[in-house]
C-alpha cells in the first residue's frame, strides 16, 4: 500500500510540476477573539477582541492546465489576543499568545476583471503555541509549558483574494480570510481556549520560471 501511495505521489507532483509555480509572501492584521472555558468547564463572558500581527510564506503552484485551481504549502507565525473581566470577583484578564503554523490550502479563481483576478481559498493549519502571557490584574504568567495551554491547535480557515500584476513575474495581492481553531488535544479538567480571527491582509506573489517537460 505505501509503495502504490508513493508511485501515486511521485506521478502527481511530475504531472503539476509543469504547470504555474509561485512564491508568496504576506503580511498583515489579526482581529482575534477567544472562546474560554476555566478548569470546571465555565465560559468566561466580556471578553473583547485585539488586533495582533500575521507574517506569512510559502509555495504556491497551479494544478490544472487552465490555472484556475491552486494548491499552496507554507508557514506562518500569528499573534493572537483578547482582554476581558469578571465584574463578580474584580478580576482583570489579558492574554498575548504566538503560535507557529504550518499550512496547506486550495485556492479557486472565480473570474477576472481586466486585469484583477478573483480568488476563494481554503485552508487547514496545525499551529504551535511558541510564546504566550495570560494576565490576570497585576500578575503575568508564562502560557508556554504549561499543560493547560501548550496545545496543538487545528486551524480552518475560508476567504477571498484579489490579485494584480505588477510585472510579468510579480503580483501584489490582498485578502480577507476567517478561521475558528480546534484543540488537538486537552487535558481533563484543563482550561480550554479556542479561537477567532478575521485576517486582514497584502502580499505579494513571484512566478517562478516555468519547466519543460517531455512525455
Amino acid at each position: 500500500m505505501f509503495k502504490i501511495f508513493t508511485t501515486l505521489t511521485f506521478v502527481l507532483v511530475i504531472n503539476i510540476s509543469c504547470f504555474s509555480q509561485q512564491l508568496y509572501f504576506e503580511l498583515g492584521t489579526t482581529v482575534s477573539s477567544f472562546d474560554y472555558e476555566n478548569s470546571q468547564g465555565r465560559p468566561l463572558d466580556n471578553l473583547l477582541s485585539k488586533s495582533k500581527s500575521y507574517y506569512g510564506m510559502g509555495y504556491r503552484q497551479s494544478i490544472n492546465s487552465r490555472r484556475t485551481l491552486y494548491l499552496s504549502l507554507g508557514a506562518s507565525y500569528n499573534n493572537y489576543g483578547a482582554i476581558g473581566s469578571e465584574s463578580s470577583v474584580d478580576n482583570y484578564f489579558e492574554w498575548d499568545v504566538s503560535y507557529l503554523g504550518l499550512k496547506a490550502g486550495l485556492g479557486i479563481k472565480m473570474f477576472e476583471l481586466r486585469d484583477l483576478s478573483f480568488f476563494a481559498n481554503v485552508s487547514v493549519a496545525s499551529e504551535f503555541l511558541i510564546r504566550g502571557n495570560q494576565t490576570i490584574n497585576n500578575d503575568v504568567f508564562n502560557l508556554v509549558g504549561e499543560e493547560e495551554f501548550n496545545n496543538n491547535i487545528l486551524f480552518f480557515r475560508g476567504g477571498v483574494e484579489m490579485q494584480y500584476p505588477i510585472s510579468r513575474s510579480t503580483a501584489i495581492f490582498v485578502g480577507y480570510n476567517y478561521g475558528k481553531s480546534v484543540l488537538i488535544s486537552s487535558g481533563e479538567n484543563a482550561e480550554k481556549l479556542k479561537l477567532n480571527a478575521h485576517q486582514f491582509g497584502l502580499g505579494f506573489i513571484i512566478n517562478l520560471p516555468k519547466c519543460y517537460c517531455d512525455y
